[in-house]
């Protein structure tokens, strides 16, 4: 049941999660050449697979699954199993005899009734490494609380800090346009997950990973946390301007927008050069970072005015010759059309059989020049692979 390639080849993950932080997680130890199974209830499958539309077309010409499902659960194997039941709970305990983790993300002390929690299967097996996801850990006054990436980027202070300013067009706090608590924390999962195998290895003792998006979020604050411990004033939402740097956000032009990042003083004065107006990196008011800041109004005005004519290509053209750095706002369209996009090989196809047409996904950013990341599976059909494995579990 091993996969063949990759730097975790030999390592077996069973994956209990659903959605998207757990399944992000065991997805990225996948394309590293783990063999991850994945357990969903018999029928239905990861909730995501109905979070549609858009939605897959069978080959029968029938409504396959969500696009959302498709983006998290590559490489994996599907088992169709209801751990509810005392027999599917003991197969999960079966299977966990040969597994090296285990992913869950139910809520605190959802698994124990069913035997399924550390402390239980640990005792089956003690150099399992089990990866706990919850909405606010283990303990606390809030563990037995659900968790959700929209509710906790609010809760977090994600969202006190992203959208217009209080007093412009459209002010209210703003989510992110993609579930990055979540995301985070399948990024954290699955590092805390490579360190506990480390250790499992050196020392032939597992232990429980206790991962909560709330904890997360706080960590994702990152600047703009040191910024609130260094002031004492906590940050407030600033639209597309950064608390600490300016110029850095998005200018117009004729045929949409580009962002400028100027990360020094240096970079200013490339700019102003670079826009026709010396003048501006030597305004008094603009020298340095601080004195930006200090009359960001000002300075963006004036930037603006100089932008606003110009086509983006041209102008990128100019600030790119003057090392200054800039991107267009693209649509997601458009990403995949870069031509870094296309050299980098950022999307894959990958066939499956029952569907009409190949499962397109983003490829993995990791890039290693002696395992490099493989991509053995197309995100499954439901239960796909319950014969297989089930069988195969008879054989070990």
């Amino acid at each position: 049941m091993t996969q063949s390639s990759g730097p975790l080849a030999g390592i077996r993950v069973l994956d209990l999660s659903r959605v998207l932080a757990g399944p992000w997680a065991t997805q990225t130890l996948a394309d590293l050449g783990a063999e991850v199974i994945k357990i969903e209830r018999p029928g239905t499958g990861d909730d995501t697979r109905q979070w549609g539309p858009p939605f897959t077309q069978k080959a029968d010409g029938s409504r396959g699954d969500a696009a959302y499902f498709l983006c998290a659960n590559r490489g994996k194997k599907s088992v169709e199993l209801d751990i509810a039941t005392s027999e599917g709970a003991a197969t999960v305990r079966d299977l966990v005899a040969l597994c090296d983790v285990l992913v869950e993300n139910f809520k605190t002390g959802g698994l124990k009734k069913y035997g399924l929690d550390y402390a239980s299967l640990s005792e089956i097996n003690p150099r399992l490494v089990y990866c706990s996801i919850t909405g606010f850990g283990q303990d606390g006054p809030d563990a037995h609380r659900a968790g959700y990436d929209y509710m906790i980027q609010a809760m977090g202070g994600l969202m006190s800090i992203t959208g217009q300013p209080d007093g412009a067009p459209g002010a209210e706090p703003m989510k992110v346009g993609v579930a990055v608590v979540d995301l985070f924390t399948g990024l954290y999962a699955s590092n805390a997950i490579l360190a506990a195998l480390m250790h499992a290895r050196a020392t032939g003792e597992g232990q429980q990973i206790d991962i909560a998006l709330f904890d997360v979020q706080a960590a994702m604050l990152a600047n703009q946390a040191s910024n609130y411990f260094v002031s004492g004033t906590a940050p407030t939402r600033m639209g597309n301007a950064h608390p600490n740097l300016a110029p850095y956000q998005p200018f117009p032009c004729t045929d949409g927008m580009v962002v400028i990042a100027v990360g020094n003083d240096g970079q200013f004065r490339a700019l102003a050069q670079a826009l026709g107006a010396p003048g501006l990196g030597t305004d008094p008011r603009f020298v340095t970072n601080a004195l930006r800041i200090e009359h960001r109004a000002a300075m963006t005005a004036e930037v603006s005015a100089l932008t606003a004519g110009q086509h983006m290509a041209s102008l990128m053209a100019v600030l790119e010759a003057a090392n200054v750095p800039c991107g267009p706002v693209n649509t997601i369209d458009q990403v995949f059309d870069e031509p870094q996009a296309k050299h980098r090989g950022l999307e894959i196809e990958q066939a499956r059989s029952d569907l009409t047409h190949p499962v397109r996904t983003v490829a993995s950013p990791i890039r290693m020049s002696r395992t490099p990341v493989a991509y053995h599976r197309a995100p499954p059909a439901l239960g796909a692979d319950t014969e297989e494995v089930l069988g195969q579990l008879k054989t070990q």
